[in-house]
């Protein structure tokens, strides 16, 4: 415990999390860092798609892929404003899709969710070490490990908390804004004045680049470039996915951050695009796209330095998007049952910190895997992307066409418009990156949705098993136990179900002298056991301790020593746990594991001893089917 509290810090209360939510100072850097780090490598993403095959002609085709980049980005700024306003509690296109267009799409909104967030950190992680070894090539054998090190650094940062982790990592954020902005006002009045000149490249640097046009590809070519520059879309829909992480009113907070990421991204996107064009930049090796305007517009000055550390920053940062969307992406998706239950649990600083942990050891796989190279990561990228994008888009047209509230009409045409050009977005990106590497997507989402769709029908499966409709002990206290209590017994209760009742049922056989005893980690939950408890009628005393710090094992150990100061000499506390006997051994995964800590902890106590009652159940045939006929 030393060790984790000198890490993360002191835990925090459930009544803190009030003081843990974003205002629109710190939201905007929190929820823009990835979108506006695109920047960084959009454009550079367009030209090295372009100018190998079409030379310098490229950049006449550029400011078409720019402009319909920025439209895009329009659409979908006003169309997520109106998801926040109809969406308070999040999911984004999870939850528009599961409203609107059933299971199956909001699963595949989940699956594209999932991929795109890990990509996220994966993606602008690896930038963000292609950006550093730029400046510093002795560190480029390193990268591996400098990337997997900085996953490790945000990590650490989320789990202390969303207030500590948004003014860290809010402020290089605002660093490279302000940086960006003084690059391009400088850039542009350089070029109004003529002092700026277009960038020279030496004739190895050109020779790969071929000097004809070739007609036949061009439509293909600009395809292709749009789904490479559409990269700077990413992240503008973080914000719809967590609106419940922003201060009261949430909605109004989320959506202002919204547009207020919008027009930044406009700015930068499209600033850093009219240097690119009229500096005519390509992309060449160990160097960026952005380090050379930079180069050219400051020299190699402390500015051009200034431009690198905050690029590199922010591109690290950007990974911090996902550590706020993913987290609370799949603490709604636990609570559907479609993702394991611990999921939906805080930790000690208020944080998701199991899907922080998530991210932690997907994007490090990914990184070592791919090894830290942003251009193989990037054919994955785009294509969760667009589609969440577009499910989203159809979604909302769906509920205007539904719903029919005020200004329904215009409103459902901008979502069909934005769905149709996502929709071909999503076709053109995927058939485009499908042999740079997006065909492992077509395994790794349906992947997912399968597994999604077994723990859901785990869940269901063992919840139908512990169905209680009736509290029925087997075994009641006998009129000769009532007389001098026995030895004291107390049953560990989380949930009445099947499974309490036989732990009750044996706490009774051995004992008349039974306390049932809940440990709170929240409140509401506490409130419905309370009334469950009272309305089953059970006659055994239900005792239930507050813990405003989610965790079970020190109210608990709190508890049994005060309990075991009461014993007679010779006496034994005895402490009842339920355990979950699964079916498969993978199945372990899908249920907490808190019954081996608590056995672990108790073991301390000398007059204390814990039993452990199991619970089988198993994949019934007969059962599965009921759930099937059920959904």
């Amino acid at each position: 415990m030393t060790i984790k509290s000198a890490l993360l810090g002191h835990p925090l209360k459930n009544e803190d999390i009030k003081t843990e939510k974003l205002s629109r100072l710190w939201g905007l850097p929190i929820m823009a860092s990835d979108a506006v780090s695109s920047v960084a490598y959009a454009i550079e993403e367009i030209l090295i798609v372009l100018v190998p095959v079409l030379g310098f002609a490229a950049f006449g085709y550029v400011p078409y892929v720019v402009v319909a980049i920025l439209l895009l980005l329009t659409i979908l700024a006003f169309s997520y404003s109106q998801i926040i306003r109809h969406y308070p509690n999040g999911g984004g296109a999870y939850n528009v899709s599961k409203e609107n267009l059933g299971r199956m799409p909001s699963l595949i909104a989940a699956a594209a969710l999932v991929v795109d967030y890990v990509m996220t950190v994966a993606v602008s992680v690896s930038a963000a070490t292609m950006a550093i070894t730029a400046a510093a090539p002795e560190l480029f054998h390193y990268r591996v490990e400098l990337s997997v090190g900085f996953v490790l650094l945000i990590t650490l940062g989320n789990l202390r908390g969303i207030r500590e982790s948004s003014v860290v990592f809010g402020i290089p954020t605002y660093a490279f804004i302000v940086s960006m902005g003084v690059m391009i006002l400088t850039g542009l009045i350089r070029l109004a004045t003529g002092h700026l000149a277009p960038i020279a490249y030496t004739p190895d640097q050109l020779a790969a680049l071929p000097q004809q046009l070739y007609q036949g590809l061009v439509i293909l070519l600009v395809l292709r470039a749009f789904a490479s520059g559409c990269s700077a879309l990413t992240g503008v829909e973080a914000v719809s996915n967590a609106v419940p992480s922003f201060r009261v009113p949430s909605q109004r907070n989320a959506r202002h951050v919204l547009f207020l990421l919008a027009g930044v991204i406009i700015l930068i996107f499209g600033g850093t695009a009219i240097l690119a064009l009229s500096l005519h930049v390509i992309s060449i090796g160990g160097t960026t796209v952005t380090a050379q305007i930079a180069q050219s517009v400051f020299g190699r000055t402390l500015m051009y330095f200034v431009i690198q550390a905050t690029t590199a920053l922010i591109l690290i940062l950007a990974a911090n998007t996902a550590y706020n969307g993913l987290p609370l992406l799949l603490y709604i998706l636990a609570h559907d049952s479609f993702v394991p239950r611990q999921f939906s649990h805080r930790g000690a600083k208020l944080s998701f910190s199991n899907g922080i942990l998530f991210i932690l050891v997907a994007a490090s796989a990914l990184i070592i895997a791919f090894k830290s190279d942003p251009h193989n990561l990037i054919p994955l990228y785009s294509v969760g992307v667009f589609i969440s994008f577009t499910l989203s888009q159809y979604g909302m047209f769906r509920k205007w066409r539904r719903d029919k509230e005020k200004g329904w009409k215009y409103k459902s045409l901008i979502n069909l418009l934005g769905a149709v050009v996502t929709g071909v977005g999503t076709i053109v990106v995927f058939s485009s990156k499908f042999l740079e590497g997006a065909w492992m997507l077509a395994i790794v989402m349906p992947f997912l949705i399968l597994l999604m769709l077994y723990v859901r029908n785990h869940y269901d499966m063992v919840e139908k098993q512990l169905e209680l409709k009736e509290f029925a002990p087997y075994y009641k206290c006998s009129a000769g136990k009532r007389g001098k209590p026995g030895a004291p017994v107390v049953v560990l209760l989380q949930s009445i179900n099947k499974a309490a009742l036989k732990a009750i049922n044996y706490a009774n056989s051995i004992s008349n002298n039974v306390t049932v005893l809940h440990v709170c980690r929240y409140p509401d939950h506490a409130r419905e056991l309370r009334e469950q408890w009272t309305a089953l009628g059970n006659p055994l005393k239900l005792e239930i301790i507050e813990n405003p710090y989610r965790d079970i094992t020190k109210p608990l150990s709190a508890y049994v020593l005060e309990r075991e100061k009461t014993l007679e000499h010779g006496q034994n506390l005895t402490v009842i746990l339920i355990k979950y006997v699964t079916s498969h051994w993978y199945d372990l995964i899908l249920h907490n594991q808190t019954t081996y800590y608590l056995e672990r902890a108790l073991s301390h106590f000398r007059s204390v001893t814990s039993v452990l009652v199991p619970y089988h159940y198993s994949i019934d045939k007969t059962v599965v089917r009921d759930i099937e006929l059920d959904d």
